[in-house]
């Protein structure tokens, strides 16, 4: 059983206030807090080997690429892939979809068809628009929902076709919550002999992820969203893709040999990791996959479930209030509106109050337009969050009502 006390004992900020009121964070779906192992693990790469990977020598870069690499070799544990040189540190998951459509695009037929959903962020939009922008024949088909926020997969395995040559889509959406049926759409692509990227952004803090279980092609996560370090991101991709796809970056560490008269790359995962890389904070997002693994995935999607519930039910007595996505698999959000008032005022007022939550498109701007509205107030949880927060951000909206709708 979790010791919720001593968990949240275990992230400083928790314990600090906004605006005289005692912090209660509720937007961990952007970005989760940070376990004090995590700083200190941050502090000693840059107090003790603080030097270069892979370009030197001497004891520090040996000992800070031992950190990276042993960080490598513990990603590829925690997702189940094959080997570590499946295993790209990238900036993001932003960035990690913008190499794959970058490179791996770079193979698609003339005429190629990619499918995305209406629940993506819109990380998983542009870098396919702007493939397509140089790619005038590539066209994209979307996938739409049902009221209840989950896909409709008759509509989606209708969309393949000879000339579908990609699909991605969200492991979890950013505003709904809705966890899709990964394994059954996977399935259903690789039928068509149709590659499949999975954005594992609001998944991997929440779900266990076995990246050859699912047999997805290219699986993308973030550190900063698993009580990590900000401006890591994870690449996941078969071995067999990588071998094929042509360097996203041009510049050092990514190179075997350079000459003026021509260059040859690296190999895996080297040739996609070019430049200076933030080794110390690679060095340090083990310490919060060990803590996930210390708590428990399964604990923490419990815990999240039962936030989750409570939160609807205390939310729903609310005149006025509307929950988007209610999905049967869902996971630890709620994207609310409450009639007649603005989104951002919402958030805005009960931020007095100590209650921080996100308001606005999400960056799912498509998705807003499909349910009819231009943005909404989203509450989403993590493992160190408790009831009474959930009750605080109930009272909090109660109480700020009344003055918006004056």
């Amino acid at each position: 059983m979790m010791n919720l006390e001593e968990i949240r004992s275990r992230f400083p900020i928790l314990s600090r206030e906004v605006n005289g009121k005692p912090l209660v964070y509720l937007d961990n779906a952007a970005s989760s807090q940070v376990p004090r192992e995590v700083v200190e693990a941050v502090d000693y790469g840059y107090c003790h080997a603080k030097a270069n990977v892979h370009r030197g020598v001497h004891t520090l870069s040996q000992e800070a690429t031992e950190l990276q690499e042993k960080s490598r070799r513990r990603v590829q544990e925690f997702i189940g892939a094959s080997s570590p040189e499946e295993v790209i540190f990238t900036r993001g998951t932003t960035e990690s979809i913008n190499l794959v459509a970058s490179s791996f695009g770079t193979l698609f037929p003339r005429e190629g068809e990619i499918i995305l959903t209406v629940m993506e962020h819109h990380s998983n939009i542009v870098p396919w628009q702007l493939l397509q922008s140089r790619r005038p024949d590539l066209k994209i088909r979307v996938v739409d929902i049902d009221d209840e926020g989950c896909l409709i997969l008759d509509q989606y395995e209708s969309l393949f076709n000879e000339h579908t040559c990609m699909v991605s889509f969200c492991h979890v959406s950013n505003v709904l919550g809705t966890v899709n049926p990964v394994r059954d759409m996977i399935r259903i692509a690789h039928s068509h002999g149709v590659p499949v990227l999975v954005d594992g952004a609001q998944a991997s803090p929440h779900i266990r992820v076995d990246v050859r279980d699912l047999d997805c092609d290219f699986y993308v996560f973030s550190s900063h969203k698993m009580y990590g370090p900000t401006g890591i991101g994870i690449l996941y991709g078969k071995r067999e893709h990588l071998l094929r796809m042509p360097p996203y970056q041009g510049g050092g560490e990514m190179i075997s040999h350079v000459s003026f008269t021509g260059t040859t790359f690296a190999d895996l995962p080297f040739k996609f990791e070019a430049g200076t890389p933030d080794y110390v904070g690679i060095g340090a997002f083990p310490r919060a996959l060990d803590f996930m693994e210390e708590v428990g995935i399964g604990n923490i999607a419990a815990h999240e479930e039962e936030l989750l519930r409570h939160a609807e039910k205390r939310m729903l007595e609310i005149p006025g209030l509307r929950i988007f996505g209610n999905s049967p698999h869902k996971s630890g959000v709620i994207s609310f509106v409450v009639d007649g008032i603005h989104p951002y005022d919402l958030g805005m007022l009960i931020d007095h109050l100590g209650v921080a939550v996100r308001t606005g498109h999400h960056c799912a701007q498509p998705l807003m337009e499909r349910l009819g509205v231009s943005g909404t107030v989203r509450a989403s949880f993590a493992v160190y969050n408790t009831f009474d927060e959930v009750d605080s951000l109930v009272a909090a909206i109660k109480r700020v009502i009344p003055i918006l709708k004056g």
